[in-house]
């Protein structure tokens, strides 16, 4: 269930290829991001939950769209919002 970069393209609306590899490594960034958020580390684990695959489009497309302006506060935020129900409790 991992995010390729097709379908990465296909949220985006991007039809080139120039910055296929940025968006392969937005969508890698964007899923350790959301793991972090949800205090997950099994990456397995994280792609079987519900709702992880829109939430690491949503980080990777924040990244791609702010990549000179980005607020990581704010995303992380949104992220917390998103992956409220898979979050791990904290200590």
């Amino acid at each position: 269930m991992a995010v390729t970069v097709d379908e990465m393209k296909n949220y985006l609306r991007v039809d080139f290829e120039d910055d296929d590899a940025l968006i392969g490594d937005l969508i890698r960034q964007g899923k350790q991001i959301c793991m972090d958020v949800a205090r997950i580390a099994d990456a397995d684990e994280f792609e079987k939950l519900q709702g992880t695959k829109i939430a690491v489009q949503y980080a990777a497309a924040y990244l791609y769209e702010h990549r000179e302006e980005a607020d990581h506060h704010q995303l992380v935020i949104n992220l917390r919002n998103l992956l409220f129900g898979v979050r791990e409790p904290g200590f």
